[in-house]
This record gives C-alpha cells, structure tokens and sequence, in this order.
C-alpha cells in the first residue's frame, strides 16, 4: 500500500496538474451523464412505468442528446431581470462544485509519465474545510438567480435555499468534528490513511447518519428539495432560465452530489480503501486498482439519492427546518462531548471497554429521548374531525394564542 506523501503535493509539473485537472473535470461530466441516465431507468423501473429506452442501444445516449438539446435551444431572457448578476448566477453555480473536487483523494500514489504522483489533485492541512467553504459559495448562485429572475416565484426559491444551506451546513460540519478528534488532521489524505485498519463509519456512526441526512439537505434533492417546489414554486429559483444557463444548474445539482458522496465516501467509507475481505488479496489497496473501490462507493450514495427521490414524499419547510436546528444540531453537538471524552480517556490508557460503553450509554440516551418525544408529540396532537357524510377529512389547523389587543 502507498499511501501520498505529503511532500509529494505542490511539486508535480504544470503540464501533469493540468492533465489532472481535465480528467477529474471528465470524470465529474461524465458521471454526470451517467446519473441522469441511471436516474431515469431507475425511477422508471420502481414507479412501473419505461424509462428512456429511444435514443440509441436501450436508450444509453438519452442523457447526451438531452445535453445538445438544451445547449442549442434558444435562450430567453425575461424583461424585467438584472442582467450580469442573472448570466453569472449559474457559473457561480457550477464553479464551487467543481473545484471542491480538487482535495479528495482517489487513490494512492501512482507512477503517471515517469512522475510519481497522488491520484489527488492537491492537498491541504484544513482541506475539509476547504471544501467546506468553497460548497457553500455555490448557494449564492442560487439566491441570485432568484433574486435577478424580477419574479415573486425565484426569488422565494432562492431565499428558501439559503435558509435551508445554512442550517444543514452546521449539521454537516459538526458532523466532521468527530472525524478530526479520531483523525488527528483536517487532511483528507490523512483521514484515509487513518482509516487503513477500521473505517470511522463503525466508530462513529452517529456522525455518519447526521451527515447523510445533511448532503440531501445541503444538494437540495428530494424529499429536501423546498427551494425547487414545483408544486409551490413552479420550479424554484430557475423558472426563467432556458437553454444552457438552466442546464448549468442541473450540472450543479449533479456535480454536488458526486462531490458530497466522494466526501462521505472519504470522511467515513476508508477513501479508496478496499472493503473487507477485498483488503485481505494482495495488491487490492495499491496502483490503480482502489480508484474502482471509490467510484463504487461513490455511486452506492449517488444511487441512495435517486432511491429517496422515488420513494419517500417531501416534508413541509417547518418539520424540514425542525429536523436541522431541533434534532441534527443538537445531536450532533452531545455526540461530540461523548467522542471527545472516549477519545481522552484512551489516551490516557483506558481499555477498549471504555468506547462501548460510553457509546452504548449514549445510543440508549438518544433512543429514550426519541421516545419520549414521540409520546409527547401523540398526546399533544389535536383530534381530527370525523367528515361529514360524503366528505373529506380536514386536517386540523395549527392551534394559535389569541393577538393581545
């Protein structure tokens, strides 16, 4: 196994980061088109209906000729929008989801033209926190293409992306810090090659669950998709875009799902380490081999996605924003407290015993809470009012204190 050197990043040649550079670009365009596709069959063969099957052999060039559609489509612009920021809100899209691709590494180090390089395009000492930041720069071409667009509709899409980003990007974060006290480093080449013997998903679970709920929230996917609505909103923040503008943002849609499951795939799945017994066959974590155990486990979550998106119904924005700030957050911050103090009582010689039961303390506190929450959520709901003869139940309206006058 060669795991990158750190002194390896920052002293491949020009010529070899830009080749780099052009393949992770490829592999984020064309798992794009594959998705789209897949999405398509996938959808179709669990509602019971046929999917894309006209467009070349079993319909495969569906999602290409669906890209030359929309690319030579005339592009309208409305009268009333403000045109710079409305053409740059969907490159502000697409940009931040492309370039959180440059920190996450695909494999180990391998010999590339003579080189000996990392199957990453670079690496930093807070890379987590890069990607971090540079994802949550993509919500602001969200809410300007709302706010351009001169429309009540987009604009109240837009504005419900960035309550939505905000609170699912502290759940998300918090998530990481477990992550980091294990790990030792903010590098996501070094939390792979933390997790060569035991991936962090069976140590830290919980912070696993918070961050898959958190990417569905934070890539704005069903059953989280409030800022696109069409039921509500007609299509959210991109009703007056056409043509290539509206195609940029469902390339961000996708690219940003590729991204938050690689980084899940890193942060918790062992990167590009081999699934067990897979690591027990020589040469299963070395050369090129581990870059097909990440695109594996890459599309393992792109499919979770599209699985959701088929079957399980949209919440309402309050129980949606309930789940981030009343459930999520605090969870993850008492999660945090039990990791920190496992992690300082090994340190200080305590035996494995510690870790379970600390854990399992924690896991039967949480349950009792939930059960708790949910008898009193039973009790406190007001009865519904049979219907009358040949009518409709009505749901009852939420109970309101009378104004002061």
């Amino acid at each position: 196994m060669s795991y990158p050197d750190p002194t390896l990043f920052g002293h491949d040649p020009v010529w070899l980061m830009a080749v780099k550079a052009v393949a992770i670009f490829g592999f984020l365009v064309l798992t794009v088109l594959v998705a789209i596709l897949v999405e398509r069959k996938l959808l179709g063969r669990m509602q019971l209906r046929l999917g894309p099957n006209r467009v070349g052999p079993f319909g495969l060039l569906q999602s290409l000729v669906d890209g030359v559609k929309l690319a030579l489509k005339e592009g309208l612009m409305p009268a009333g929008v403000d045109k710079p920021i409305y053409l740059l809100a969907p490159i502000i899209a697409v940009i931040p989801a492309i370039m959180a691709f440059a920190v996450i590494p695909l494999g180990p180090a391998v010999t590339l033209f003579g080189h000996r390089t990392p199957l990453q395009l670079t690496d930093l000492p807070v890379a987590v926190l890069y990607i971090l930041a540079v994802t949550s720069v993509g919500v602001y071409g969200i809410v300007l293409a709302g706010w351009s667009s001169g429309s009540t509709y987009p604009l109240l899409g837009g504005l419900r992306s960035s309550a939505q980003v905000i609170s699912y990007e502290i759940a998300m974060g918090l998530s990481f810090v477990a992550v980091f006290i294990y790990a030792g480093t903010m590098s996501t080449s070094g939390i792979v090659a933390a997790q060569n013997h035991t991936w962090f998903i069976f140590l830290l679970l919980p912070s696993f669950l918070v961050y898959l709920v958190s990417m569905v929230g934070e890539t704005n996917r069903a059953p989280f998709d409030l800022p696109e609505a069409e039921g509500e909103l007609v299509a959210g923040f991109h009703t007056e875009y056409s043509s290539l503008k509206f195609a940029m943002f469902m390339l961000a849609e996708y690219i940003n799902m590729t991204t938050v499951s690689a980084l899940c795939t890193t942060m918790f799945l062992g990167g590009w380490h081999a699934p067990w017994p897979l690591s027990l066959i020589d040469g299963a974590n070395s050369g090129w081999v581990p870059l097909i155990w990440f695109v594996a486990k890459v599309w393992m979550f792109l499919i979770f996605y599209m699985w959701l998106r088929a079957s399980v119904p949209r919440l309402r924005y309050d129980q949606f924003m309930a789940l981030g700030w009343k459930v999520l957050i605090p969870l993850s911050l008492a999660w945090i407290m039990v990791v920190a103090t496992t992690r300082i009582l090994r340190l200080d010689g305590a035996g494995p015993w510690v870790t379970v039961v600390v854990n399992g303390a924690f896991f039967v506190a949480v349950i009792a809470a939930f059960g708790y929450w949910a008898r009193r959520s039973r009790r406190e709901r007001p009865p519904i009012t049979p219907p009358p003869a040949g009518g409709f139940p009505v749901p009852p309206m939420p109970r309101k204190e009378p104004a002061d006058v």
